[in-house]
């Protein structure tokens, strides 16, 4: 259950990070207005709060794993929100990334990390 928890966890703060850098990004860049990048401040901080509740008590640890999280998200985002079309390539890397968030936060250990 711990698993599923982090890797529930782990989605939400995807959703509110790449959400939040995307409303930011539409204020600024598209010229959408203040409302537009407050409520991607808003949601920005909502990542952090939600990248906090993962059951390891390691923040480096966290924060790297997340970034696999992260690269794999930001492709997924950009396909259902921008209309993007990854390529094998884009999609060969989400995987490798993915990987590595695996290794870095489900590897069995033996004792204190």
């Amino acid at each position: 259950m711990t698993v599923l928890r982090s890797i529930l966890l782990f989605l939400a703060a995807a959703v509110f990070e790449i959400g939040g850098a995307w409303l930011v990004w539409q204020g600024v860049r598209e010229h959408r207005g203040w409302i537009w990048i407050g409520a991607g401040v808003v949601a920005l901080g909502a990542y952090g709060f939600f990248a906090s509740l993962q059951p390891d008590a390691g923040f480096g640890r966290i924060l790297a794993a997340y970034g696999g999280v992260f690269v794999a998200g930001s492709l997924v985002w950009g396909m259902v929100v921008d209309g993007f079309r990854p390529d094998r390539w884009d999609v060969a890397g989400a995987l490798i990334c993915l990987a590595g968030v695996a290794v870095i936060m489900y590897a069995p250990r033996s004792g204190a990390a």
